[in-house]
């Protein structure tokens, strides 16, 4: 991982950290610029994006679509400034729903048909889960989030199909109620957690395993929690065989502009 400093690295500004990241620094982008909104991406040929839109339509938890461009467009109102195809730390290029590079610049892949999909990252609630006081075990380690591919099929739509991913954060079990009340009111950024507690009623036979991110260490009385997750349309990329995709690298996000606190829901 290339540990390239952005500025002040866990708190720089929106703009200052998507420049770095097109200057070439690559690191996982949970807990970078605190109070703005991050988002997944999904960019396919405009033959596939109804099918993809339905897909997310029809599956809003793990797939909440905050913009979608026009083909061949690589700009996004959340961040009027980004170049989306320079401007997240790592991408992931797609043929045959095999993945076949990842790499820090997509310039050189993008074509004039596709349409890129913004989908709603967690990331996004971890700044108010953290001002609650609610610890995050993958922060402190140092680690991506772990992700995991669980057993529960999406809705399906047209070719696209796939099953649901999942990322998985140890809360002391004190905090779960807090943490779930805190995510619940941000639907549009995964919302509150598809489950607590036994991995294996989602199909997961070992958290130390995850399908992306990295394993982290619990502490004592922590419980796992486990959210829908932006790296869906991943899992349906390969599901589907979809002809050429690209995505995100799983835990490498776009920073927006867009505070968090505009996808916070006033509930009672």
């Amino acid at each position: 991982m290339d540990t390239t400093v952005i500025g002040n690295r866990t708190n720089p500004d929106p703009s200052s950290a998507r420049q770095g990241f097109r200057a070439g620094a690559v690191f996982p982008t949970s807990g970078i610029a605190p109070g703005f909104a991050q988002t997944n991406l999904i960019a396919v040929p405009k033959d596939w994006a109804y099918e993809v839109l339905l897909f997310t339509q029809r599956n809003p938890q793990p797939c909440p679509v905050l913009d979608v461009s026009d083909a061949g467009e690589f700009t996004t109102i959340l961040a009027p400034d980004a170049d989306i195809r320079t401007d997240f730390p790592l991408y992931r290029v797609w043929v045959d729903g095999e993945l076949t590079a990842e790499i820090e610049d997509a310039t050189q892949y993008w074509r004039d048909d596709l349409v890129a999909f913004h989908i709603g990252c967690s990331f996004t609630f971890e700044h108010p889960l953290v001002a609650a006081g609610i610890p995050l075990r993958h922060v402190e380690q140092n680690r991506n989030v772990p992700m995991y591919i669980t057993d529960r099929e999406c809705r399906p739509a047209g070719r696209v199909s796939g099953p649901t991913v999942v990322s998985m954060r140890p809360i002391p079990a004190e905090q779960i109620e807090l943490a779930r009340a805190i995510t619940a009111r941000m639907p549009a950024v995964h919302g509150a957690p598809i489950h607590i507690g036994d991995p294996a009623e989602l199909g997961i036979a070992d958290l130390g395993r995850p399908d992306f991110g990295d394993a982290v260490e619990f502490q004592p009385g922590d419980v796992p929690m486990f959210w829908a997750c932006g790296v869906t349309p991943q899992a349906a990329v390969m599901a589907s065989k979809l002809p050429f995709a690209i995505t995100h690298a799983p835990g490498h996000m776009l920073i927006t502009d867009v505070p968090d606190s505009k996808y916070t829901l006033d509930l009672p």
